[in-house]
């Protein structure tokens, strides 16, 4: 039997190189398209392993009456803002906040701030770093309880380290603040965007409802856990960071219902599948609020998702290895070989895939 496959049947501890792969810089999307739904979209079927090419403005003919469509209504918070110390600017990405005015970030670069240090933000705003911890986490103590005003009015869409954005260009700051944001964001928290969702407008979504589909709408607060970097050489030793969601009762009941019906559910992004698989107990969604650390990866049985849609990812990492939980890794591979021979868009704001 050949490694990988001993591997992916539990012969063999998983290795995370298992989930490399080669992507030419120029086919990492820098900006979104001008319309939302012009995106290309890949449909990958599972049973025959076939590949159709698309765009997303046509999803909805994939989807059928009594489908339940999952969103994650997560609202990105404008977390990404610049300090200074000594003369010197300092990156911080909010990540959340621990009580009024305190909040958890991260830093770049890490090695210069230290507790006790205080960072001026504007003439009007500074902070004092209370704490610090690894991986540039530090916490900062703003002399404002009330942060949001000053994120909303200079703070930058939290977008991830592939996208590169000069912090003078205001131009950017305004397109990527509406953009890495989904038309029906909701619940403010996330320190990401659930990309999956990117692609929607509001004209699609209401033929997706006119066509029958139960939209339903649940939340996960996106943080750390969603991009944390992968450093161990075997993919069972990883521990994800917990992250908090939540699924109001009548969305658990539509989801429920839709299950002993036998009606597909379809997942919009990973955020949405973990949320949805944590979730379930006594075979059933429990409604509620909680945290969950579950860590998906080939081998894990699915009990709730049908269908999944999902942007392509980054190697070796933990969203990559979820979406080869639901459909293969070898497909995946072959799909991921197919959207880079025929040259789709990757990452945040890239193309999608439609796993069915």
């Amino acid at each position: 039997m050949q490694p990988l496959r001993r591997r992916l049947m539990g012969k063999e501890k998983m290795r995370v190189s298992d989930f490399d792969y080669e992507l030419p810089p120029s086919l990492i999307a820098q900006e979104p398209l001008a319309r939302r739904d012009q995106s290309r979209l890949m449909v990958v079927e599972r049973k025959t392993g076939k590949f159709f090419h698309t765009h997303f403005s046509e999803f909805v003919e994939f989807l059928s009456p009594g489908d339940v469509l999952v969103l994650n209504n997560a609202k990105v918070i404008p977390g990404k803002i610049w300090g200074e110390k000594e003369g010197k600017k300092i990156e911080f990405l909010l990540l959340r906040e621990i009580e009024k005015g305190v909040w958890e970030a991260l830093s770049r670069p890490a090695k210069r701030i230290k507790t006790g240090d205080t960072i001026y933000f504007d003439s009007n705003l500074k902070g004092k770093i209370i704490k610090t911890g690894g991986e540039g986490i530090r916490v900062i103590s703003f002399s404002s309880p009330d942060l949001l005003p000053f994120l909303k009015e200079k703070g930058f869409a939290p977008l991830p380290p592939y996208i590169k954005r000069d912090r003078e260009n205001q131009k950017m700051r305004e397109v990527d603040l509406k953009r890495y944001q989904t038309v029906y964001a909701q619940k403010e928290g996330a320190i990401a965007a659930p990309t999956a969702g990117l692609h929607f407008t509001p004209e699609l979504l209401e033929s997706i409802e006119k066509k029958g589909v139960l939209i339903t709408l649940i939340t996960l607060d996106i943080g750390l856990a969603t991009f944390q970097p992968i450093r161990s050489e075997y993919v069972e030793k990883h521990k994800i960071l917990p992250e908090t969601y939540m699924i109001e009762e009548k969305a658990a009941e539509r989801i429920n219902r839709a299950k002993k019906e036998a009606k597909p559910i379809v997942a919009v992004g990973t955020t949405c599948v973990r949320t949805l698989e944590s979730a379930f107990a006594e075979n059933k969604i429990v409604p509620g609020k909680k945290t969950t650390e579950l860590f998906i990866y080939p081998g894990y049985e699915f009990k709730v998702i049908d269908r999944l849609l999902t942007n392509f990812h980054l190697p070796r990492s933990t969203l990559l290895m979820l979406v080869a939980a639901f459909a293969g890794l070898e497909l995946i591979k072959e799909a991921y070989r197919e959207a880079i021979e025929r040259k789709y868009r990757f990452y945040s704001y890239g193309d999608c895939m439609f796993i069915i």
